[in-house]
C-alpha cells in the first residue's frame, strides 16, 4: 500500500487547504496520485456541501476593496455557519482573495464561473466546505464605481462600506475612508433628504410622532418630563411657510416670556437651529449627508465634505453588513 511521505502530505495541503489526516488519506486513496486526490477531497466537499444545503450561514467576512485608481470597488460577503469559522485566518484569507477577483467581475454568477487557481469560485467554494466541514458561500456582492473611491471595514470584519467622491483629492482616500466608516456606523439609506420618497416621509412622520406620544402617556404615568413631540420628521418638510411660522412662534414665545425686542435677533437663530433639529430626525438617522458627523458631532457629514473642498460632493455610497 502506498505511504505518502509529509512533503507530499504537506503539498497537497497547500493546494488545498484540506486537514492534514483527510490529505493523507486522499493520497492513499489516490495512490500518490495528485490530481485524483484533489478530485477525492471535491467529491467530499460536494458530499457534506449537500448534506448542509439547507443550513443557515449568518457568520462570515465582509470584505471591501478597490481598484488601483480607486474608479471601481467591490463588497462580498464570505459567509459561513459559525463565527469560530468566520475568525479563522485562512477563511478570511480567502475572503479576500475572492473579493479581489470580484473587483474584474459585474456579478455573483460571473465570479462564481471565474477560475480560481485552476478551478471556479463554485468549486473553490464546495471544496472549502468539504475542508471546513460547514456550509460556505458568497451571500453578498455589491459593485460600485465613480471618481474616487474610499473603502472600509469595521473591527471584526462584520460590516464594509465604500464611498464615491466627485472628484480626487490630496487627502481622497482619508476623507473616502472617513465617511465609508460614517455609512458604516450610522447605516444611512439615501445620500440627502431630498431623495426620500414623499409618501416615505409621510408615513414616518405618522409613525414617529405616534411613538412619542405613547412614549409620554408612560412618562405622564411616572410623573417625568414629556418628550418633545415634533410637526415633521424632515426638511423636506420644512417649506418657506412652516420655517417663517416658526419664527413667528420663537418670537411670541420671547415676548411672553418678557425678553426685550432688541436682544431677539440673538436668540432667535439658536431657537430655529433647535426647531429644525427637532424636526428633522429622519433625515439624521437615515440620510448621509444630514447625519452628525461622528468624528465631530459639532458639524454635518455635508459640511465635513464641505471642510475638503468645496466643489467637492459624495455621489453614492454601498454598504454590506452580517
Amino acid at each position: 500500500m502506498y505511504t505518502p511521505v509529509a512533503a507530499d502530505v504537506a503539498k497537497l495541503r497547500n493546494i488545498t487547504g484540506a486537514g492534514m489526516m483527510d490529505c493523507k488519506k486522499a493520497l492513499v486513496e489516490a495512490e500518490g496520485d495528485f490530481d485524483k486526490a484533489i478530485e477525492i477531497l471535491r467529491k467530499k466537499g460536494q458530499k457534506v456541501a449537500a448534506n448542509r444545503a439547507d443550513r443557515e450561514s449568518t457568520e462570515g467576512a465582509v470584505i471591501a476593496k478597490v481598484n488601483a485608481d480607486n474608479t471601481k470597488g467591490v463588497i462580498i460577503t464570505l459567509a459561513c455557519e459559525t463565527d469560530f469559522v468566520a475568525k479563522n485566518e485562512a477563511f478570511v484569507k480567502l475572503a479576500h482573495e475572492l473579493a479581489e477577483q470580484a473587483l474584474n467581475h459585474d456579478s455573483l454568477e460571473s465570479l462564481l464561473a471565474s477560475d480560481f487557481n485552476g478551478i471556479s469560485v463554485a468549486d473553490k467554494l464546495t471544496e472549502q466546505t468539504g475542508v471546513i466541514g460547514e456550509k460556505i458561500e458568497i451571500s453578498a456582492f455589491e459593485k460600485i464605481e465613480g471618481a474616487f473611491l474610499g473603502p472600509y471595514i469595521h473591527a471584526g470584519n462584520r460590516i464594509a462600506a465604500i464611498t464615491a467622491l466627485s472628484k480626487s483629492v490630496d487627502n481622497g482616500a482619508e476623507v473616502a475612508r472617513n465617511i465609508s466608516m460614517q455609512v458604516a456606523s450610522m447605516s444611512p439609506e439615501v445620500l440627502s433628504y431630498k431623495d426620500f420618497d414623499p409618501a416615505f416621509v409621510a408615513s414616518e412622520t405618522e409613525g414617529r410622532i405616534a411613538a412619542i406620544e405613547k412614549d409620554n402617556e408612560e412618562l405622564v404615568r411616572l410623573g417625568k418630563p414629556l418628550k418633545n413631540v415634533p410637526k415633521f420628521v424632515s426638511y423636506s418638510q420644512l417649506t418657506e411657510e412652516v420655517l417663517k411660522q416658526a419664527e413667528e412662534d420663537a418670537k411670541a414665545e420671547l415676548k411672553a416670556e418678557g425678553k426685550p425686542e432688541q436682544i431677539w435677533d440673538k436668540i432667535l437663530p439658536g431657537k430655529l437651529q433647535r426647531f429644525i433639529s427637532d424636526n428633522t430626525t429622519l433625515d439624521k438617522e437615515k440620510a448621509l449627508l444630514d447625519q452628525d458627523y461622528i468624528k465631530d458631532t459639532d458639524m454635518k457629514v455635508s459640511a465635513y465634505v464641505k471642510s475638503v473642498a468645496e466643489d467637492l460632493e459624495v455621489t453614492k455610497f454601498i454598504r454590506v453588513s452580517l
